[in-house]
């Protein structure tokens, strides 16, 4: 597995749930520090694991700070979050994102406020992309 197909792997929902107390902590945590704040009880060596298994998937760097490791976010939540909705829209939705949120509209999931919102959004970053302050992404 390259770098890059590390970076923009996807996380399993612990991972995830260590990743957002990881987010919330601007100094890093230690596996101690991490452990107490996830919903489960989790045995310290659990957390543990977990954190090494984000190390390995480079989404966590560490150093060493007295006898214990001090662990923080490698990647933002947004480049998370986006690498997440590009894996489910591939996955469930053939790659079609207006299969995806077609899919909301037909289960009731977002509100006509809320699709007012995105046709809002989408339009405002078209504008800026048009004038040559936003940056396109691709795929």
């Amino acid at each position: 597995m390259t770098t890059l197909d590390r970076k923009t792997e996807g996380l399993t929902p612990l991972e995830l749930e260590i990743m957002q107390v990881l987010w919330q902590a601007e100094a890093g945590c230690t596996v101690a520090e991490v452990q107490p704040k996830l919903r489960a009880e989790l045995a310290y060596t659990t957390v543990q694991t977990m954190l090494n298994v984000l190390l390995r998937k480079q989404k966590v760097t560490r150093e060493q700070e007295g006898r214990a490791f001090r662990y923080r976010a490698a990647v933002s939540r947004e480049r998370a979050s986006g690498g997440a909705l590009q894996d489910l829209v591939r996955r469930m939705f053939g790659g079609s994102p207006e299969a995806m949120l077609m899919a909301m509209v037909d289960t009731r999931q977002i509100t006509v406020e809320e699709l007012e919102r995105v046709a809002k959004r989408l339009s405002d970053v078209e504008g800026r992309q048009r004038s040559g302050e936003g940056q396109v992404r691709s795929s």
